[in-house]
């Protein structure tokens, strides 16, 4: 029987964790899942927890956003054939919406119970693993409003953070070195996807898969403040990869640098500065997944 530990933050979504938990906890007993659960301060905590529970064989569960599901997911790969798992308590719960996992906690509860386990890809961006995708330039502002405005805000952060970091941007020149093809161009972003979706459902990169050993580098390339506005809207069906000023190309590693500094930011915290290189972890740990994802 599985043994679970869920790894809950506090502050995600407003507070949305802490109030589900009673229910969690009643779901998971009718499922006659073995739990406890543990609350989590910031993600070296939760990476703690996540290495105390494997090693006393509980599968480390993130119950909160992409973030904590990132600091899960790369602890649980450092240990040989790990397992972990997911229930959705953020705003976006991007990770959960590419691989199945139902978006709704308590249906999500059914997946620990009966879900099967998945070996998945992870990113490492200059040393640090993330889970989803690792993007800069215009992104990396944009991450950064999106962290800090209201809670209340709820999935509209991230378009808020977009349309903030747009009145503020500055062009920017990338270098990227894909596997031995190099890129130079100037432009908006640089986007590293091992999956397809963020930003509360922004399908940025939207032929990304997370067991293929390979990143969909997403280039976006200079346009005027107008159009890129206008185009924003086709990012959450992906066809904006149709768009002539964008290029996506497959990689195992990739080696970039700007023209100003940026940050790096992976599972929606900063994780790296520029230069960075950064490469996919094939099937690096497993993740408990709905049966029929297989």
């Amino acid at each position: 029987m599985r043994r679970l530990l869920l790894i809950a933050n506090p502050t995600s979504a407003g507070g949305r964790v802490l109030r589900l938990l009673p229910a969690v906890h009643a779901r998971l007993d009718e499922l006659g899942l073995v739990h406890r659960t543990a609350i989590t301060r910031d993600l070296a905590h939760a990476r703690e927890l996540t290495l105390e529970a494997l090693t006393v064989g509980e599968t480390p569960v993130a119950f909160s956003g992409d973030g904590v599901a990132g600091a899960v997911a790369g602890a649980a790969s450092t240990l040989p054939d790990s397992t972990f798992g997911i229930l959705p308590g953020g705003s976006g719960n991007d990770f959960c919406r590419h691989v199945g996992i139902p978006r709704d906690a308590l249906a999500a509860c059914a997946v620990l119970a009966h879900g099967e386990p998945h070996p998945i890809d992870l990113g490492e961006a200059g040393g640090s693993r993330f889970l989803g995708i690792a993007s800069l330039g215009f992104d990396s502002e944009a991450n950064a409003v999106a962290n800090a405005a209201p809670r209340a805000l709820g999935r509209g952060i991230y378009l808020y953070g977009a349309l903030v970091a747009l009145a503020r941007w500055r062009p920017a020149e990338f270098e990227v070195s894909a596997d031995g093809r190099l890129e130079r161009f100037e432009g908006w972003s640089v986007i590293c996807a091992n999956s397809s979706v963020y930003g509360g459902g922004m399908y940025v990169a939207p032929d990304a898969r997370v067991d293929d050993g390979l990143l969909d580098l997403v280039l976006i390339r200079k346009t005027g403040r107008a159009r890129f506005l206008r185009s924003l809207p086709k990012v959450f069906n992906g066809s904006h990869v149709r768009d002539a000023n964008v290029s996506v190309l497959r990689a195992r590693e990739a080696r970039v640098s700007a023209s100003r500094p940026f940050a790096v930011f992976a599972d929606g915290d900063p994780i790296a500065k520029l230069p960075v290189t950064v490469r996919v972890l094939p099937a690096a740990v497993r993740l408990l997944r709905p049966a029929a994802a297989a």
